[in-house]
């Protein structure tokens, strides 16, 4: 069942479903190895906190969105996720993501200090072509384990839906834009304060 939301072109991603995708345009196992090792790099930025470096990894256009998700019954399935410009965790753009990094360069970020240890794992990577040359679609399944100070403990688990496009970098592509879907109503994590 797909899920859509009446928006402007601007936030409404390109595709979000909440099951799995038509069978996928063949591409070839490089550009599917070139991906993944993108996302891995990436993934790694983050759980070595090198922030700024990661910054770049996201396009100066990017929408980095992470609707709330709510039980519905069947029928209404397909309003399980808040609408773009509602309820969200995340509804970011290139500046925001650069303030709220700047800010974790503060002694004042309190959620972060100390720094929280995270894991990003990253799988069922599937790469799209899309109409635009060298743009993909891709999807992922993500598993971050996060964990600080002596006894917190949080896990979170979801899909991200991912614009990325080749770009004149230092990793060879660029996120454009990013939708994540954790896989749960309500969160128990005392705050999110690090990426996806």
């Amino acid at each position: 069942m797909t899920v859509t939301a009446t928006s402007t072109p601007s936030t409404t991603p390109t595709r979000l479903k909440t099951v799995s995708p038509p069978v996928a345009t063949p591409i070839s196992p490089e550009l599917q190895q070139e991906v993944e090792q993108f996302l891995y790099v990436e993934a790694d930025l983050l759980d070595s906190w090198n922030l700024t470096e990661w910054h770049t990894l996201m396009a100066d256009d990017i929408h980095y969105w992470a609707p709330t998700q709510q039980n519905r019954t069947v029928r209404e399935r397909g309003q399980e996720l808040s609408a773009p410009m509602t309820a969200a965790y995340f509804d970011e753009d290139h500046a925001l993501l650069g303030q709220r990094i700047g800010r974790m360069h503060t002694d004042m970020a309190w959620a972060e200090e100390p720094r929280s240890r995270t894991r990003h794992l990253i799988c069922n990577v599937r790469v799209r072509p899309t109409d635009i040359p060298d743009e993909f679609e891709v999807d992922s399944s993500f598993y971050v384990f996060r964990t600080r100070m002596e006894r917190e403990m949080d896990h979170f688990v979801g899909r991200r839906f991912d614009v990325i496009r080749r770009a004149d970098t230092a990793h060879g592509f660029q996120v454009a834009k990013r939708t994540i879907l954790i896989d749960m109503s309500t969160l128990i994590a005392k705050n999110i304060s690090f990426f996806f």
